[in-house]
């Protein structure tokens, strides 16, 4: 069932196995089952793709745009992860992770076109952090900030051609590849109809 948002002006509907989504008082919350995880391992180490972790998805307006949360996540076992998501085909997509990777909170992102790459940009204090995901023109680009006020560029990438950047999915994703369950919720969730003039100054 769709969930409507009063932030966004676009509804999420739900992909992957029940994630238990709610939303109330201005906070969403996910949760993710034993082991359930997004990821296409790069290498040829005989590990199987994962595709099974609960996502909640919408179509933004067209052109550019900026979706914002704080995600806190109950850390519990390695890699658990709150994330905002970026769709733009089966084996093309995009996380930015507060992400216990694999002992303490870090910024981590995740590009996939046919497998994955896999980066840690930086640990930060705590279980709680800003993400930002935004599309200029036909790139994308991510920034994390402790404050919701100055943000650190973390990664711009293009995905897919341009029709398909332009009809990307966003939303959010909550994982747990080697643990028992993880939950996350996401508040001061955001929709600007703009992308980022800046990707460097920290606006």
């Amino acid at each position: 069932m769709s969930l409507e948002l009063p932030e966004l002006p676009f509804a999420l509907d739900p992909f992957g196995p029940e994630g238990e989504w709610a939303y109330a008082d201005g906070t969403l919350t996910g949760r993710a089952g034993p082991r359930q995880d997004r990821f296409v391992p790069p290498g040829g180490d005989g590990l199987e793709p994962a595709s099974d972790a609960p996502r909640l998805l919408g179509i933004p307006p067209a052109g550019d745009f900026q979706l914002i949360g704080r995600v806190r996540v109950g850390f519990a076992g390695a890699f658990d992860a709150g994330v905002l998501y970026l769709h733009v085909g089966e084996r093309e997509w995009a996380k930015l992770c507060l992400e216990l990777s694999p002992a303490e909170p870090t910024i981590c992102t995740v590009v996939t076109r046919g497998h994955s790459d896999d980066v840690n940009s930086f640990v930060v204090d705590g279980d709680t952090f800003w993400l930002r995901l935004s599309r200029n023109g036909s790139a994308f680009a991510f920034h994390a900030s402790s404050d919701g006020v100055t943000w650190t560029f973390v990664r711009v990438f293009a995905l897919g051609d341009e029709a398909a950047a332009a009809s990307a999915a966003v939303g959010f994703l909550v994982q747990s590849p080697t643990g028992e369950g993880c939950e996350a919720s996401f508040d001061r969730i955001e929709f600007r109809a703009e992308g980022v003039k800046d990707l460097r100054s920290g606006d």
